[in-house]
């Protein structure tokens, strides 16, 4: 029985357009954001596993940019340490060489004069290597912590080895210098031994540049897999969404129809009084 107080087919229609309009509105969303969960309206418990995810990568973020700073403060160091061992190396040729008694006051005192600024080049690369602020050869330097894990509960430390003149590595003094064969030799002799323990230096510095390395590859192969992960959880497939949206346009121009048809069904009770 037909009623102009109540229409029950126009509400009916009306009632599936809405819901027709709401899928469109979340599918129009996903396509939008590229999400199928974006919020934890859509799917709480997943939302909630995403974000905690993200975290992580947010982490391992931060744990790569803490090992890329100390990566570069012992790349300056390794440089460094390995300019010293060529200086080393040299002011060794010049020990050596003058301890040749055959030599005259004023050849000795050639090689003197060479030894003596490759001496002091020693000190000035090792009070220029640096890398923002931080030296790890330096006479006051202190070991650096470098954070391996998503929430620095894992660190890695480097040791700071002085490469100062006069300290525990660099035996050399900061005037050595010799007149003599004899102090000659003495001289060559402080020069091999710095060499020895700064060989020792160089490789612990090399080992722990690699495993520096190694560690950020893997955290960046971690932080990609839960990418990854994320992505299956949370991402839209934009294909089916598009596929999708096409059918509800569709079905929202039925149901606008379905209402209007609905809408005038009440006008043929007129009919009935002319």
């Amino acid at each position: 029985m037909a009623s102009v107080n109540t229409n029950y087919s126009a509400r009916v229609a009306l009632q599936n357009l809405n819901v027709t309009n709401k899928e469109m509105e979340t599918v129009q969303n996903r396509i939008n954001t590229g999400l199928k969960v974006s919020s934890a309206t859509d799917n709480g418990a997943v939302f909630a596993i995403a974000q905690s995810m993200r975290g992580k990568v947010g982490g391992y973020g931060v744990a790569m940019e803490s090992i890329d700073r100390a990566i570069s403060i012992v790349d300056v160091a390794n440089t460094a340490a390995a300019a010293v061992s060529d200086l080393l190396n040299q002011m060794k040729e010049k020990a050596t060489a003058a301890k040749d008694t055959s030599l005259s006051t004023a050849q000795r005192a050639a090689f003197n004069e060479d030894f003596v600024q490759l001496r002091d080049q020693i000190g000035r690369i090792v009070d220029n290597a640096d890398f923002n602020g931080r030296s790890l050869i330096g006479e006051d330097s202190e070991d650096l912590t470098a954070l391996m894990n998503d929430t620095g509960s894992s660190t890695m430390t480097i040791t700071a080895t002085s490469l100062a003149l006069s300290g525990s590595t660099i035996s050399v003094a900061g005037d050595a210098s010799f007149s003599t064969a004899t102090e000659a030799g003495d001289a060559l002799s402080d020069v091999d031994d710095s060499i020895s323990a700064l060989n020792t230096v160089l490789a612990r510095f090399g080992s722990q540049a690699n495993a520096l390395e190694g560690h950020k590859k893997f955290l960046g192969k971690l932080s990609d897999t839960l990418e990854a992960g994320i992505g299956k959880l949370v991402d839209a497939d934009l294909a089916s969404e598009s596929a999708r949206l096409q059918s509800l346009q569709v079905k929202q121009q039925l149901g606008a129809q379905a209402l209007s048809i609905a809408n005038q069904s009440a006008g043929i009770l007129l009919s009935f009084f002319r």
